[in-house]
């Protein structure tokens, strides 16, 4: 069994910052790519940032060089620095992970349950 665990989110400025964190937990063999996803009201589920076991990244235009994702691969975490921040940004925040959780399993995605973030003044 495989959690992963955000933490983080909240209430927000405009300009302000804002930092989540999700922790993988249970049967873990290997950890490949972590990601952050967010869902406005109404609107699909889009990728935020995405980082590789190796340390790559890649952002959604919308946040680039503005949120920060990283990893810290002996904790199995990935947080995400978001920076200048905008009422757009509000959303549910998703981590996502996909892990190999034993020898010779194929690797699998998960999600964790979402966290609030609400970008207001």
């Amino acid at each position: 069994q495989v959690q992963l665990v955000e933490s983080g989110g909240g209430l927000g400025q405009p300009g302000g910052s804002l930092r989540l964190s999700c922790a993988a937990s249970g049967s873990i063999f290997r950890l490949h790519a972590m990601s952050w996803y967010r869902q406005a009201p109404g609107k699909e589920r889009q990728l935020v940032a995405a980082i590789t076991s190796g340390g790559s990244t890649n952002y959604a235009d919308v946040v680039k060089d503005r949120f920060t994702i990283s990893r810290d691969n002996a904790k199995n975490t990935v947080d995400l620095q978001m920076n200048s921040l905008k009422p757009e940004d509000t959303a549910v925040y998703y981590c996502n992970a996909d892990i190999t959780a034993a020898p010779l399993l194929p690797q699998s995605r998960y999600w964790g349950q979402g966290t609030q973030v609400t970008v207001s003044s």
